[in-house]
C-alpha cells in the first residue's frame, strides 16, 4: 500500500505554509501521512544546498518575498521575523515523533500547532511549555514532553538517513511510490499523483 513520506521541520516557514493540506490530501487518497521529523540544517549541505544564514542577500531577501507571497495566497498568517526563530526545533521534533508512535490524539493538530506558535504566535517551539501545550490542544498526554525524549532522539536521525537515501533535499517534501515532491506549492501534483483533487 502506498504511504506519503512527509519529512519536515516545525521550524520551517514552508512546513507552516503546508498546514493540513497535505493531511486531506492523505486522506481522500485513502493513503497513510507518515510525519518524517528532520534536521533541515544537517540536510540542506549533505545534499548540496546551503544554509539560510550562509545564503546571498539576494537569495534570502527573495525568500522573505515569497514567504509573504504564499501567505498572501494560501490565507495563513506568517511573521516574517518571528521572536524565535532560528530555535532548536529537535524537542518539537521528539514530540511530533512521539506522538506519532505513541497515538491517541490528533497528530495533524500537534504539528500545525507547533508551526502555529512559531510562525504566528511568537512562541518558542524549543521551550517544554510551549510544547506540552500543543500537545495537549491536539489531545494527546502532555508528558510525552519528556517521556518521547528517548524515542524521539532515536528516530530523529534515522528520519534524516531516510531523506538522504529518498533523494530528499529540502523541506517540506513528500515521497510516495518512489514520485518526489518538493515544497508547499507542489501539493497539487502529490494530489495528482494520487488520483485527488487537492
Amino acid at each position: 500500500m502506498s504511504q506519503i513520506d512527509y519529512y519536515l521541520s516545525p521550524i520551517s516557514p514552508w512546513t507552516h505554509l503546508v498546514g493540513d493540506r497535505a493531511a486531506q490530501i492523505a486522506r481522500k487518497a485513502g493513503v497513510p501521512l507518515r510525519y518524517k521529523p528532520l534536521d533541515p540544517m544537517a540536510l540542506f549541505p549533505r545534499m548540496g544546498g546551503q544554509v539560510l544564514a550562509e545564503r546571498h542577500d539576494s537569495r534570502k531577501a527573495y525568500r522573505l518575498q515569497e514567504l509573504e507571497r504564499w501567505s498572501r495566497r494560501l490565507g495563513v498568517p506568517l511573521k516574517l521575523q518571528p521572536r524565535h526563530f532560528p530555535t532548536n526545533p529537535a524537542p518539537a521534533a521528539y514530540a511530533i515523533i512521539a506522538a506519532q508512535e505513541k497515538g491517541g490524539g490528533d497528530l495533524d493538530k500537534l504539528v500545525t500547532g507547533l508551526c502555529r506558535a512559531c510562525w504566528e504566535e511568537d512562541r518558542d517551539i524549543a521551550e517544554d511549555e510551549v510544547i506540552r501545550d500543543c500537545l495537549a490542544a491536539a489531545g494527546f498526554d502532555t508528558a510525552l514532553a519528556f517521556s518521547g525524549m528517548l524515542v524521539g532522539a532515536e528516530i530523529y536521525p534515522r528520519n534524516l538517513e531516510d531523506a538522504v537515501e529518498a533523494g530528499a533535499f529540502g523541506v517540506p517534501f513528500f515521497v510516495v511510490d518512489g514520485a518526489r515532491f518538493w515544497g508547499q506549492d507542489r501539493l497539487d501534483f502529490l494530489a495528482e499523483h494520487l488520483g485527488v483533487t487537492p
